[in-house]
């Protein structure tokens, strides 16, 4: 749950800062990550699973994906710092698999049961008796109450709209219910495994899983060396920045912290928004219904892989407009040859985005809002408190930077349509979370959205709702939308910078 500061969260957190701290200290890390688990949990007893050698083995684990290395599960004996060399190259990329399950964290939740709570009353009419179909509950006799036979149970929920009292639940296991790919399933021994052929890492197993058993890898410790190494770093924020590093956190005061981190300036990636929303309003219209009986929106990497993944005849339909993230990658090196560039996002997809081949050479490093706030911890940096920095910048569009909530796309989109061919009618649906994402992708597969524009959003909410975000959704869209409003240019076509678009889709 975004914005609340539970126990997993602190725990991410400090990991996060550790492996900062690491970097940017310089130290050998080979003896160092072997000491982090005793200094994150000290002492003899446990914090969290009164087992200290566990917390300690799951922190290891921890600290190897937030260097980017592959998990230990298969060798759980092996010290932590087995393979670490690989880690401390100049460039290390992400490499599948991205989201990973601690299987010694994992709780073994059940997949899905329907249960009698103690709420049950033992009521004379029993209701929940009467609807099964499968005649799977029977009474306990010494109080009446409802007991359910699970081997019978087909767990079509009618005695829980029958019960009065709501005292039968069905319970399913939080990761499995946040995937929207159903990619989640039981190994042998009743821990979540994940089947990569459908998983799109959209990280939201990782958000919803209550014991802190998924984990994703980072670039935090790359980036930290880079950075400590007096690399040229250029930072570029996503749209969905605003107000994760607190209400007092202006774009002015981030910009200023990340040039106290080492970095040679700050971008807006809603400059690629505006570039992106461009290409695709020319994309569509061209295309659209000629070429292709509709068109999907590109910017969204979870969506897209699920779109071509599983519906393959209408792979073409998803637009191949470059991303913001690759857009301004892109912008920042035609006018800086020879940078480097770190994506700062909401998004965990967006991760393995950067490893795709087309993409690889201009997005060098990619970390969440939740990493990069790990690495303000490590260096004392509060944006809260930082100076504004009022220097020259681009400044991106309202739809640009609308590009991070729900619909903003492709309002984006039409509008650009809307501003360069007017008399062009453009219709729109769009969905949010995987599984309403794939329902749209099926009537789309069927005829139904012949001749619209089809937006697509992994996260229920928008970008604001992505594995990688520290504040409520809700607020994030408010601030989000409230940001936007404050932009000078409304419609993407507005900036002069629209004009290097054709330079950057080579």
């Amino acid at each position: 749950m975004r914005g609340v500061e539970t126990k997993v969260q602190g725990i991410r957190h400090q990991i996060f800062r550790e492996v900062a701290r690491m970097a940017y200290e310089g130290d050998a890390p080979s003896d160092i990550i072997e000491e982090l688990p005793y200094k994150i949990i000290p002492g003899e007893t446990g914090t969290y699973r009164n087992n200290v050698f566990l917390e300690r083995a799951i922190v290891g684990e921890r600290l190897r994906l937030a260097m980017g290395m592959p998990s230990r599960s298969a060798a759980a004996h092996a010290p932590v710092s087995q393979g670490i060399e690989e880690a401390d190259k100049a460039e290390t990329y992400y490499t599948p698999p991205l989201i990973n399950v601690i299987k010694f964290a994992c709780n073994a939740c059940p997949e899905k049961r329907v249960y009698v709570t103690d709420g049950c009353q033992g009521c004379l009419s029993h209701p929940c008796e009467e609807v099964c179909p499968k005649k799977a509950i029977h009474l306990e006799k010494f109080n009446g109450r409802s007991v359910i036979d699970q081997e019978k149970c087909i767990k079509c929920g009618r005695c829980v709209e029958a019960c009065s009292y709501n005292a039968i639940i069905i319970q399913e296991r939080p990761c499995a219910a946040a995937c929207g790919m159903d990619a989640i399933s039981s190994d042998e021994n009743g821990k979540a495994d994940i089947d990569y052929d459908k998983c799109v890492s959209c990280g939201q197993c990782l958000v919803n899983c209550p014991f802190g058993a998924i984990s994703d890898k980072s670039q935090i410790y790359q980036l930290g060396r880079a950075l400590r190494n007096g690399e040229e770093v250029y930072a570029a924020v996503a749209p969905a920045f605003v107000g994760q590093f607190g209400p007092k956190s202006t774009f002015g005061k981030l910009r200023s912290a990340l040039k106290d981190l080492g970095f040679a300036d700050v971008v807006e990636v809603a400059i690629g928004a505006d570039l992106c929303a461009v290409q695709e309003a020319e994309d569509f219209v061209r295309e659209v219904p000629e070429e292709l009986p509709f068109m999907g929106t590109s910017c969204c990497p979870a969506w897209s892989v699920m779109a071509k993944k599983q519906f393959p005849q209408q792979a073409k339909c998803i637009s191949m407009a470059l991303t913001p993230m690759t857009l301004t990658a892109r912008y920042i090196k035609s006018k800086k040859p020879g940078v480097k560039v770190a994506f700062f996002g909401p998004c965990a997809a967006k991760k393995l985005e950067a490893m795709r081949r087309t993409v690889r050479s201009e997005v060098d490093f990619v970390l969440t809002f939740e990493e990069l706030d790990g690495i303000f911890d490590a260096k004392g940096i509060d944006p809260e408190t930082m100076p504004e920095d009022t220097s020259e910048t681009l400044e991106p569009t309202r739809d640009g930077r609308n590009f991070a909530v729900s619909g903003g796309v492709a309002a984006s989109v039409v509008n650009v349509i809307q501003s360069k061919y007017p008399d062009r009618e453009v219709k729109v649906t769009s969905a949010e979370g995987l599984r309403d994402c794939r329902k749209m992708m099926m009537l789309a597969k069927a005829g139904k959205y012949n001749g619209y524009l089809l937006e697509g959003m992994a996260c229920p909410g928008g970008c604001v709702a992505g594995a990688g975000t520290m504040q409520p959704i809700r607020k994030s869209q408010t601030a989000v939308n409230q940001f936007a409003n404050k932009a000078k240019e409304k419609v993407c076509t507005e900036p002069e910078y629209i004009v290097e678009l054709d330079n950057l889709i080579y």
